[in-house]
């Protein structure tokens, strides 16, 4: 597991969100949001190029991205499936000479919207994006891929093709399928649900939360925070 890591107090964060669409950018400092799209033909060296370009009027002295694959020592394990090449071991602290923490896209996400305790995070999007936080411990998962039903895996029905295939209502009782198995094996406090198609849910299963668009910028930047581990109470009474 991951630790978060300590913040200085003066330093500035970049967050970069890697997306098979767009790639997307903001500091703690502006809390502006800046894109610009990706797509199949986006390698890592021109992303780090494109960053450079619609940022050079912002300061900042450390960086997280968050990136759609798995991730070890900073460095992605394997090329992306909606990118460009180069990505695969490709040194970002580096390109940008500056200290920079990558983790899987689904993991920065998870981070932004955590409370505490133990929290199983998913990500309804083109697939399905997973990570799990155990008291300040950070997990990047690959659940997605487990097997579901009819020999087909928990993405090939909860992903956007499956959302295509079987239609929204049955989609619907899918997600809340799945997110019960998961809960029964992995004994999460509670469950957050994010990505593009969350609010495609109207009704969300027992212990489920809505993500929040801007929870992957928030994660990025608690990338760098001594300790995420928050007490729940707290943050509930702050949100009161």
């Amino acid at each position: 597991m991951k630790k978060a890591r300590r913040k200085t107090k003066a330093r500035t964060i970049l967050a970069i969100d890697v997306g098979g669409s767009h790639v997307k950018v903001m500091t703690d400092r502006e809390r502006i949001k800046r894109e610009f799209e990706s797509g199949p033909r986006l390698s890592a060296k021109e992303m780090v190029r494109q960053v450079r370009a619609i940022t050079k009027d912002w300061s900042y002295e450390a960086i997280s991205i968050g990136y759609p694959g798995p991730v070890a020592g900073n460095r992605a394990l394997r090329e992306p499936y909606n990118l460009g090449k180069g990505w695969k071991g490709f040194d970002f602290g580096s390109a940008f000479k500056r200290p920079t923490n990558v983790v899987n896209d689904a993991l920065m996400q998870a981070l932004g919207g955590y409370e505490g305790g133990r929290m199983l995070f998913l990500g309804l999007g083109t697939g399905l994006g997973s990570a799990m936080i155990v008291d300040g411990e950070l997990e990047p998962m690959e659940l997605g891929h487990l097997p579901y039903q009819k020999g087909k895996t928990f993405e090939d029905y909860l992903g956007a093709a499956g959302l295509k295939r079987v239609g929204r209502k049955k989609w619907r009782k899918h997600v809340a399928d799945v997110v019960k198995h998961l809960c029964a094996a992995l004994e999460p406090d509670y469950v957050l649900l994010g990505g593009g198609n969350v609010e495609k849910m109207d009704k969300l299963p027992p212990k489920t939360r809505r993500g929040d668009n801007a929870d992957a910028f928030e994660g990025g930047f608690r990338l760098w925070d001594e300790r995420v581990d928050a007490p729940r109470a707290k943050r509930r009474k702050a949100r009161k």
